[in-house]
């Protein structure tokens, strides 16, 4: 089989390149048939003219035209699910139901949708008008888009179809996706959906590029290009960390999603009222897609004793029941082991699990590890180390000052979750230590686990570092997940009819008026 083309300028091109990878069937350990390109630096750098030269031929453009295409593009999607289904399960092992059907692509269509009525709507722009000081504001594009998606979540968050390229396009930016390389056909099977969708919308044909590996000195050379307006990258620590080095030393603005383990807190009476329910909750959370999810509850911190420890035990049943499922990777398998390995160093006890094996493919059992507050407390960064897979790590407290001390030792992360009785024994528990959690994380729950992330406009899919790279922005929410691909532009004593058509006064639609000393809202205006 031939070398699959890379998307550049609205064409499928061949790559210029003799550097060629397969993606890995997860589940049978084997490579699959199709074969794509490492692009070398002047192909990327085509790319990157190319969108360059979209985003100058954009600029004031209507954003009904990004409407459209982010409905087309849907529209599209839907269209090929069958296929996009299919290809997405050979390469990661993703249930095909109900998580590729039924959830992650409706979910991927319905956040694209949203995405289309905020491009239309204009009120994530926040027009803002001083007619006093005849000055004015508005959000505008920021500029061609890098969007690097991660491993597991093949629709949702894929770099040319999930939230990261869904606010970009809502903003304005053309974007080059950097396809992730353990499913890049299912990123083709987008990409040519994507196509059609620029072209019946009008756009420029190089609206949307795909690439799908670089080698990693090239990768840096991207993100700090001076034609680059902005990256978004969710990946792991290490790729992020050195993404974001490359970008600061430029001052290219990019957001991160990286490591998080998310902090459970079960609170002791809610362990007496509701163990069972508490540890099959747990179970069903941290082993959902092999545990593969960014808000996995990585971490549970309980109280010491006879009910923590029944709590545990109740865990350990469970997990050595429980079916082991596949890993998206070997990378993913190795680093899991590698992960257990430094908690197990550091002092931390091997409950269930451990080692390799137990299912198909890629995987290993089901793991439970334990570890006291106090070597917590002594050793905060090794036993935060995130076991990216079906694992967790309990910490058993001794007492609600050692919780707290535990608490006010975690790094940053995307989830806090606090359990507590229904009777209000914990209550005065949660209020000593909410506090705390709510300074760690960016969205603070109260019981229930952390998997799931509802598209919600209310939704923050962020936290402190190294959760994130910037606490102050979020993956997930329409508007606010735009606003990272947006600069805010300001114009001073400007004529009218040289103003964005936002900020016209004519055409006032959902902006902020300072009319008689005070700020006022008016409402939307087709």
């Amino acid at each position: 089989m031939s070398v699959r083309p890379v998307l550049i300028r609205g064409e499928w091109m061949p790559s210029t390149d003799v550097k060629t990878f397969h993606a890995v069937n997860p589940t049978t350990t084997e490579p699959l048939a199709d074969e794509f390109p490492v692009s070398p630096w002047a192909e990327v750098e085509s790319a990157i003219e190319a969108a360059s030269a979209a985003a100058v031929t954009l600029r004031g453009a209507n954003r009904e035209l990004f409407a459209t295409f982010l409905e087309s593009y849907a529209a599209q999607i839907e269209a090929r699910a069958d296929a996009l289904v299919e290809t997405a399960h050979l390469e990661t092992a993703l249930a095909i139901s109900p998580r590729l059907r039924d959830v992650e692509l409706p979910r991927t269509t319905g956040q694209l949708r949203q995405a289309a009525a905020a491009a239309r709507d204009g009120s994530w722009a926040v027009a803002t008008i001083d007619t006093a000081a005849k000055i004015r504001s508005i959000y505008e594009p920021l500029g061609p888009v890098v969007v690097i998606g991660p491993n597991n979540f093949p629709f949702a968050f894929n770099s040319v179809a999930g939230g990261d390229f869904a606010a970009a396009v809502a903003s304005g930016n053309p974007v080059i996706a950097k396809a992730h390389p353990s499913h890049p056909l299912t990123t083709t099977l987008l990409a040519e959906a994507a196509l059609e969708a620029v072209l019946e919308a009008g756009l420029p044909p190089a609206f949307v590029q795909v690439i799908y590996r670089t080698s990693r000195e090239d990768g840096l050379r991207l993100v700090r290009h001076p034609k680059i307006g902005g990256t978004g990258f969710t990946g792991s620590r290490t790729a992020g960390m050195a993404l974001k080095e490359a970008a600061d030393r430029v001052g290219k603005p990019i957001y991160l999603e990286m490591s998080s383990i998310n902090p459970v807190v079960v609170l002791p009476g809610a362990l007496e009222e509701r163990r069972d329910s508490l540890a099959d909750e747990f179970t069903s959370s941290c082993l959902m897609g092999s545990g593969q999810f960014c808000t996995n509850p990585g971490l549970v911190l309980l109280p010491a004793g006879k009910r923590g420890d029944a709590f545990v035990a109740a865990v350990k049943k469970r997990f050595e029941a429980a079916p082991v499922g596949t890993m998206l990777a070997e990378g993913v398998r190795k680093g899991f082991l590698d992960a257990l390995e430094i908690i197990r160093k550091a002092g931390g006890t091997l409950v269930t699990g451990g080692e390799g094996g137990g299912g198909k493919g890629f995987c290993v059992r089901n793991t439970l590890l334990t570890v006291s507050g106090k070597q917590f407390v002594e050793n905060p960064h090794a036993f935060q180390t995130e076991v990216f897979g079906n694992g967790s790590v309990f910490v058993l407290a001794e007492g609600l000052d050692e919780m707290l001390t535990v608490v006010e030792r975690l790094e940053g992360n995307l989830t806090g979750c606090i359990y507590s009785d229904t009777k209000g024994s914990d209550d005065a528990a949660y209020d000593r230590l909410a506090p705390a959690l709510r300074t760690k994380v960016g969205r603070l729950i109260n019981d229930k686990m952390p998997t799931g992330v509802a598209v919600s406009p209310a939704m923050n899919h962020g936290g402190p570092f190294p959760a994130t790279g910037h606490p102050g922005f979020t993956a997930v929410g329409i508007p606010a997940s735009i606003h990272r691909f947006a600069r805010l532009a300001c114009y001073d004593n400007v004529r009218s009819h040289r103003l964005p058509a936002l900020l016209r006064d004519e055409n006032p639609t959902g902006v902020w008026r300072f009319i008689d000393k005070q700020w006022t809202r008016e409402s939307i205006k087709s």
